[in-house]
């Protein structure tokens, strides 16, 4: 596996330290550079974007070839009904009976957040409101370049749908494997279990696109591929970037939802066994970034070892071992407070509290994509079945961001009703506030009323 014996396969940075506090920055800044918008990448994206839109079909057949399969045509771009079936088919027992218990957990939970109209208040004579609808076509990035992530078609459909968007008006882009990864189920083709999860939620509308082409794609329209309204859903930086750089053209999720990342806080009751079995799931995602927090030494050794355990029995497998290694770290804080302060510095995609009273430790909780309370419950539960969406914020961005959600494709419209006409006052203080700026039509548009 390319390891010395004696090297720790999580560093450990004791933040008493001055050689600690270093090594945390340090990790702190390749974290945040995972959401950067670095030169390089970004002007392969405008370039790869502004050629989809310009060429359209023939820039999507282009960088497909050069990036996933050579033999790709126009053909291929939009999967065919029959292609469908024959995937829906194919899923059946366990699989697709887990997979429907997931789309009712994820269905029932954001009927539960799904906001409702409040009705009107009356402020001088105005009637104001706020309504919700949902928005008309929806684009979902469905990882499948690297990896096999049809759990995200549902965290992503079941949402949009329940916000009203209607399945038939949902847009699917996943791609086939990139050259030389070997991922697909040994096929070189969109996995059929993307496939068949599609049609059993009733969509029909599927490309075989990725990248910056397939965002550029969707935000565009090209001849095969419909302009939306509204693109979501994790993936590359390159997949990032293109959401960003799509300007008013089309709207996005507003996230950025990079590699898998967690953060545990430990206390002495956590089990190193649950606690390293979590932090090694999300080092498979390749790359995988894990951090763990303790305040005493002596628990971040005990998960430590017991990961070193875990990996034994698991192969050692070189994607684990080297987000473990490289992008991964443990830090010993001063104390509890101490340790809730690095969890909000990370700002991480998944916050795990195996603490004792982990309901105490959420309220001082201020930046997280999602919260999973004690030791007892793996971030896997929310990954794939317990309602909440699992396309979060990475790279620190749950500062100021948040997951997927119903939220993510509802539009908020106010709505304002004078029924028996506006006040006088009203007319006055509108009038003096036009004429103010200048806009003598707008002050005449209220004094007409009087």
């Amino acid at each position: 596996d390319g390891l010395e014996k004696d090297s720790l396969v999580l560093p450990i940075y004791d933040l008493t330290t001055d050689h600690g506090r270093a090594g945390l920055d340090a990790c702190l800044a390749r974290l945040r550079d995972t959401a950067s918008a670095s030169g390089d990448a970004a002007k392969t994206v405008a370039d790869v974007m502004a050629d989809v839109q310009t060429h359209g079909d023939a820039a999507l057949v282009k960088y497909m070839q050069q990036w996933t399969d050579p033999a790709f045509d126009a053909s291929r771009i939009r999967v065919t009904p029959e292609e469908l079936a024959a995937a829906d088919a194919q899923l059946t027992g366990e699989l697709r009976d887990a997979i429907e218990r997931a789309v009712a957990n994820v269905r029932e939970y954001q009927q539960h957040v799904m906001p409702r109209d409040t009705g009107t208040v009356t402020i001088n004579g105005a009637e104001l409101g706020m309504r919700w609808t949902a928005v008309d076509q929806v684009g979902l990035c469905v990882p499948g370049g690297t990896a096999v992530l049809f759990s995200t078609l549902v965290m992503l459909a079941v949402p949009a749908m329940v916000a009203g968007v209607a399945p038939e008006n949902i847009h699917v882009m996943s791609p086939p494997p990139t050259a030389g990864t070997g991922t697909g189920m040994g096929t070189n083709d969109i996995s059929p279990m993307v496939l068949g999860t599609c049609k059993l939620l009733g969509i029909t509308n599927v490309y075989r696109v990725g990248g910056a082409q397939g965002v550029a794609a969707l935000g565009f329209g090209t001849e095969s591929v419909p302009q939306v309204d509204l693109i979501a859903g994790p993936g590359n930086i390159f997949v990032q970037l293109a959401k960003a750089q799509l300007g008013a053209a089309c709207g996005t999720d507003n996230g950025f939802y990079g590699p898998s990342e967690i953060v545990t806080v430990a206390d002495a009751t956590a089990n190193p066994k649950f606690v390293a079995a979590d932090l090694i799931a999300q080092a498979e995602h390749n790359p995988g970034k894990c951090f763990l927090v303790a305040w005493e030494r002596g628990v971040i050794d005990a998960i430590v070892a017991e990961v070193e355990a875990q990996l034994q029995e698991r192969g050692r497998t070189e994607a684990i071992v080297n987000a473990l290694r490289d992008e991964s770290c443990a830090v010993v804080a001063k104390d509890e407070a101490h340790a809730i302060e690095i969890a909000n510095t990370y700002a991480a995609e998944h916050v795990n509290l195996a603490v004792a009273d982990p309901r105490k430790m959420l309220e001082a909780i201020r930046h997280a994509g999602e919260v999973f309370l004690g030791d007892q419950t793996p971030v896997a539960a929310g990954d794939y079945h317990a309602g909440p969406s699992h396309c979060l914020p990475t790279g620190t961005t749950a500062r100021f961001t948040s997951g997927v959600s119903v939220y993510t494709f509802l539009k908020r419209t106010g709505t304002v009703a004078y029924p028996d006409g506006m006040p006088q006052q009203t007319i006055t203080d509108i009038a003096a506030m036009a004429e103010a700026e200048g806009l003598a039509g707008h002050a005449a548009s209220a004094r007409v009323r009087s």
